[in-house]
């Protein structure tokens, strides 16, 4: 019997429905998060319990900041629309010479821009005051418009997170205090990576056996459940097991094999949507579609087949656990195949 993993209802609430913040307009008081600007250590931390920014949905925009300070607002479909509209995301780097940039079109070229039928002259930045109070923005050579209800407000949330509210480099709370005035950014958590080298081993029977009774798995018949296996610098076999499944998502258990000893593999966060892990059934640590890029293990967990909301995350592992070096989000599945990053580290050795 296949295992379904469920979306958790937080996303699928999500998925469906908005904030009901008034267009271009700011919330009335805006939260302080882990993301915010701090004076700037003199080494980076070390072993800092990961805590992702959250995200914001303002009308057809979605926001949110990483613990680094840069934010990213992602343009959506509007309520009630399906297929595959145009859309894009402008993200600004923290910092008093923080400056935005911009992802939209898919045919290699710059995109070329229009709010309101006037054509857009200028970089990102110029781009960004546009939209401010528009209500449509078309792509040069794309079907469609990308609606600019809520830029305002995803604007001006950005400003406050970054600090620039009263500053001369806010782009819609404008004041006169210099750019000197806006705090650094914050230096990002270090994590010590150990080099992983892809593994072909097989693994006894009787370890596998003992992993799917660790993990109490449940694939069931015609499932793929060949494990994917890294190899770490001091001979242990780093395991990601397939455990169940949904539609479109295979959750991993997480083990270290030395030799026939089998140990759950630890993390110092959650993969997948929910708090308690990819799947809450699983008793052991778990990524969604995972898999080993390099020196990490990613997991990409969707929201639903399209694409176009879920979490990815990519974690390292130290030598005793694996850590989260980046997390990156859509929590609405309105027509975006782009995530906005809420949480980074910074990698040392591998």
């Amino acid at each position: 019997m296949i295992r379904t993993a469920l979306i958790p209802a937080l996303l699928l609430a999500a998925c469906s429905a908005g904030e009901p913040a008034a267009d271009n307009a700011a919330p009335a008081v805006v939260p302080t998060p882990v993301a915010s600007p701090t004076t700037v250590t003199a080494a980076p931390p070390a072993d800092v319990t990961p805590r992702p920014g959250a995200l914001k949905t303002f009308g057809d925009w979605t926001v949110g900041c990483d613990n680094g300070g840069r934010c990213s607002m992602a343009s959506l479909l509007p309520e009630g629309e399906f297929g595959d509209g145009p859309t894009m995301t402008l993200t600004r780097d923290p910092g008093p010479a923080g400056r935005y940039s911009v992802e939209a079109g898919d045919d290699g070229n710059a995109p070329r821009f229009a709010v309101d039928g006037r054509a857009v002259v200028g970089d990102a930045d110029a781009l960004a005051a546009a939209i401010a109070n528009g209500t449509a923005l078309k792509l040069a050579g794309q079907a469609g418009t990308v609606s600019l209800k809520g830029a305002n407000a995803a604007l001006r949330y950005i400003d406050a997170q970054q600090g620039r509210v009263g500053t001369v480099t806010a782009t819609i709370a404008k004041g006169t205090a210099p750019a000197a005035t806006v705090p650094a950014a914050p230096m990002l958590p270090s994590v010590a990576a150990q080099r992983l080298e892809p593994s072909q081993a097989k693994l006894p029977a009787t370890v596998t056996a003992e992993m799917n009774r660790i993990g109490q798995c449940e694939m069931g018949d015609g499932v793929d459940a060949t494990p994917t296996i890294a190899k770490a610098p001091d001979g242990k076999l780093l395991v990601v097991l397939p455990c169940s499944a949904g539609a479109y998502n295979v959750i991993g258990a997480l083990f270290v094999v030395d030799g026939t000893k089998v140990t759950p593999a630890q993390t110092d966060a959650p993969a997948g949507f929910d708090e308690t892990g990819a799947d809450s059934q699983t008793p052991v640590h778990s990524v969604v579609n995972g898999d080993f890029d390099g020196n990490v293990l990613t997991s990409y967990a969707k929201g639903r087949g399209l694409g176009d909301c879920g979490v990815s995350q990519r974690f390292a592992w130290d030598g005793n656990r694996y850590r989260l070096v980046e997390q990156s989000e859509m929590g609405e599945c309105r027509g975006n195949t782009a995530t906005i990053t809420t949480w980074r580290a910074a990698t040392t050795g591998g």
